[in-house]
This record gives C-alpha cells, sequence and structure tokens, in this order.
C-alpha cells in the first residue's frame, strides 16, 4: 500500500508544532508503545522517554518505513521494531501506548479503527490521538492528502469504544485556524509552500503557545485526546 499524501516531507521540519502537541503526552506514553500509522518515524524523536521499553512502529507503506531510523534519534534501551501493515496484523499483540498522531483522519471507518486499537491496550492502557480540528475547516488540501473528515470533541467521543475513560480533550495551535481559514476561503491552495509552512512554524505556533492556555484551549487547528483503558 502506498500513501498518497505529500504532507510528511513538508511537515517534518515543523519542530515548533511537533514540540508543542508532543510536550501535551509525552508524559502519558509509556511501556509497549505501538505508533499506527507512523509514516517515516517522525515522532519518536519527540515521544520516547525513560519510561517507554519498546516502540513499534506500524506503517502500511513500505517505502515510508523504509525511510524509519529511530537509532539515529532516539537514546536510551528502547527495542525498536518495524512492522508493515495495519493493526488488523497484530491481533493478539498488546500494548500500553497506542498512538494515532495524524492518522485517524486517513481512516474511512474509524470506529472499527478505534475498536482495534482497544483490544491491542492493556489494561490501564492509554490511547493517544492527534487529529485536524473542525470540519468547517475541510479544505483542498485535506482532500489532496486524502483525509476523509476532520475531527471535533463530540464527534472523536463518539468513536471512542465504551471501556475507555477520558483523561484529555481540547484544541490546540488557535492562532493556526485561523490560517486555515484563509487557506480554505480564499487561497484554496491543494498543497501549502515550504515558506509556508515554515512561517506557520516559527510565527504562529509560538503565538498560539501564549493564545490556547488563555482560552482555555477551546479552539484550534488541531484536536488532542488522551484515553484510557478501565
Amino acid at each position: 500500500m502506498n500513501y498518497a499524501g505529500t504532507e510528511l516531507a513538508l511537515f517534518q521540519h515543523a519542530l515548533n508544532w511537533k514540540g508543542y502537541w508532543s510536550s501535551t503526552m509525552k508524559r502519558s506514553v509509556s511501556g509497549r508503545v505501538l505508533d499506527v500509522g507512523s509514516g517515516i518515524g517522525a515522532n519518536a524523536s519527540f515521544l520516547c522517554n525513560e519510561r517507554v521499553t519498546s516502540y513499534t512502529f506500524l506503517e502500511p507503506d513500505a517505502e515510508l518505513l523504509a525511510q524509519t531510523d529511530p537509532y539515529g534519534k532516539v537514546g536510551g534501551p528502547i527495542a525498536f521494531r518495524k512492522v508493515n501493515g495495519t493493526t488488523a496484523d497484530l491481533r493478539g499483540e498488546v500494548f500500553d501506548t497506542v498512538l494515532y498522531i495524524d492518522v485517524l483522519e486517513h481512516i474511512n471507518d474509524a470506529r472499527a479503527e478505534l475498536e482495534r486499537a482497544f483490544h491491542l491496550l492493556a489494561p490501564g492502557g492509554t490511547l493517544i490521538l492527534v487529529a485536524p480540528a473542525f470540519q468547517f475547516l475541510y479544505s483542498p488540501f485535506d482532500a489532496a492528502i486524502g483525509h476523509f473528515r476532520r475531527y471535533d470533541r463530540r464527534m472523536l467521543r463518539d468513536h471512542v469504544p465504551d471501556g475507555m475513560k477520558q483523561e484529555k480533550l481540547h484544541y490546540l495551535d488557535s492562532a493556526g485556524l485561523i490560517l486555515s481559514l484563509g487557506n480554505k476561503l480564499v487561497m484554496r491552495q491543494a498543497t501549502p509552500r515550504t515558506s509556508q509552512i515554515r512561517f506557520w512554524d516559527r510565527r504562529i505556533i509560538p503565538l498560539s503557545k501564549i493564545i490556547d492556555p488563555c482560552i482555555g484551549y477551546s479552539f484550534g487547528r488541531s484536536l488532542v485526546a488522551i484515553y484510557r483503558k478501565v
């Protein structure tokens, strides 16, 4: 299976953004970690910590998986594994943390996907998600990179299986939401330029980090969620 999106190369250098969202969840990442739809493996260096014992990169696109090189970015006694496939191929395995970082929006039947994630989680395990927020922001860029939908809090709650306790569910990047709305209404670009990504990452993300807590994380370009299996 080949991934049709082009945003991985664009966003891999958005270090301020990656540092921002990962700072809201890194303490919840522990034990045996499964990174679903891991792409080129860019998230591991932002999420691995002293509590992580193993990290599985799960990616259906073999070419993207081949680009994953965690040993060059992550230190410590962590066992890394690369698996070419989907959660359906891991039936019977158990993990303490399951990650969906900008992945769920690419999956048509998200409820069924999260049900599989639920069965892969150990009791007390953690499900962590980052997804693009608000369907009214759906743009030609979303369509071009294979997004089925964007999420709000109610929609995501409806997709999470019973037996999961919500620990965190809020929005990030309030200033970025304004940029995304402008792209949809005015520019209507299917693919942003590298210069635009750099401007957003270097100028807008620091602004969002100031505004977001002031507005109680009540809106933003992305939705962040942490659930615990009870």
